[in-house]
C-alpha cells in the first residue's frame, strides 16, 4: 500500500512540476529605441535613435497574468543642437537596465506595468567623430517604471511597444562656489521590439 501511495504522489508531483514548467518561457527580444530627457531643464534637448536588446523569462502566474523580468542592454541619452552650427551635441548613456513587468493576458495580446532599474555601464558626448566620455557627470543608478502593449505567445514571433519613464534625476549634482546645482532631467524611452519565446 505504501508503494500505490508514494507512486501517486510522485506521479503527482511530476506532473505539477510539468504543468509549472509549461507555464515558463524564456526568450531573445531587440529593437529600436526613440530616447529623450524630460524634465524642467530638460527644455534644450532633442530626441535621438538607439536600441535595445537582451532576453527574458516569463512566468505565468494565473491564466490572464504573468511575470516577466528581463535583461537588457540599453542605448539612452540625448542630443543638443549646437549654435550657429549644424552639428549636434549627442549624449550617448549605456545601461543594463533589469524590467520587473507584469503582463495581463489575452489570447497572446497583453498590456504591461511594472518597475524598473538601470544600472549605467557606460556615457559618451559626441560631436562629429569626436567622443568624450562624461560617464561622471551621470548618476550610476536609473530608477524608473515601464508601460506598454504587444503580442507575445509561449512559443514563437512577438512584438511589442513600451515606454519607460524615470523617477530619479539622471544627471549628477555639481557645485559650484556655495551653491549646489541639480538639474531637473530625467531619462524617457519609447521602445518598438520583437521578441522570439522558446517554448512553454
Amino acid at each position: 500500500m505504501k508503494k500505490v501511495v508514494l507512486s501517486l504522489l510522485l506521479i503527482g508531483g511530476l506532473s505539477g512540476v510539468a504543468h509549472a514548467q509549461s507555464d515558463v518561457s524564456l526568450g531573445l527580444k531587440a529593437g529600436g529605441s526613440l530616447t529623450d530627457f524630460v524634465g524642467a531643464d530638460a527644455a534644450f534637448y532633442e530626441k535621438q535613435f538607439g536600441f535595445h536588446a537582451g532576453i527574458f523569462a516569463n512566468i505565468g502566474i494565473t491564466q490572464l497574468v504573468a511575470f516577466q523580468p528581463e535583461l537588457l542592454y540599453s542605448q539612452k541619452g540625448a542630443a543638443q543642437p549646437l549654435t550657429g552650427s549644424n552639428e549636434k551635441l549627442i549624449d550617448r548613456l549605456h545601461y543594463v537596465d533589469v524590467p520587473l513587468a507584469f503582463h495581463v493576458n489575452a489570447d497572446g495580446l497583453f498590456f504591461e506595468a511594472g518597475p524598473q532599474v538601470g544600472i549605467l555601464a557606460a556615457a559618451k558626448s559626441k560631436v562629429g567623430s569626436a567622443s568624450t566620455d562624461i560617464k561622471g557627470r551621470y548618476n550610476d543608478v536609473d530608477l524608473g517604471y515601464l508601460a506598454g502593449l504587444g503580442y507575445q505567445r509561449k512559443s514563437g514571433l512577438g512584438i511589442g511597444l513600451r515606454y519607460n519613464g524615470g523617477i530619479t534625476k539622471v544627471q549628477q549634482k555639481f557645485t559650484v562656489g556655495n551653491t549646489t546645482i541639480q538639474a531637473r532631467s530625467r531619462n524617457e524611452a519609447f521602445q518598438l521590439y520583437l521578441t522570439y519565446s522558446f517554448g512553454g
